[in-house]
């Protein structure tokens, strides 16, 4: 297994098209990715003391995140204003490998910050709506 640059981890906003482009969203220096699983507990006194977990039960979602400085791409604007709509759009997350996570989200949080001496930066958090698909390399 081969360790992969972080500055390859890049986060993209579909265009909508069909066939749908993805484009880079500008300025990015960091992003995140999070598969989360909801629990199902069905532990009953046959359990022994021991939790037992339904398999495959709950609700499941992953979570986007990321930041950067403000460049006022064309991808930057575009994920301002599905940020506004409150719409779904598709993204993808790929990695080095090439190997990669797409699907449906939903901005959550956008928050935009600046000093007097410094750039304009933002941070972006996101929400799957629907599956999320892998595909590998």
């Amino acid at each position: 297994m081969t360790a992969e640059k972080g500055r390859a981890f890049l986060l993209k906003i579909g265009d909508g098209g069909n066939p749908e482009t993805f484009e880079v969203i500008g300025g990015m220096r960091s992003t995140s990715f999070r598969i989360n699983n909801e629990i199902v507990d069905v532990t009953h006194k046959e359990s022994g003391g021991w939790r037992d977990l339904l398999s495959g039960a709950g609700i499941r979602h992953v979570a986007l995140g990321g930041s950067g400085v403000f460049t006022n791409s064309a991808s930057e604007l575009l994920m301002q204003s599905k940020a506004l709509e409150a719409s779904v759009a598709n993204y993808q997350v790929t990695f080095e490998s090439g190997a990669s996570f797409s699907g449906a989200f939903q901005v959550t949080a956008l928050d935009y910050t600046g000093d007097y001496n410094g750039e304009r930066s933002y941070n972006i958090s996101l929400e799957s709506s629907g599956p999320v698909t892998f595909t590998a390399v």
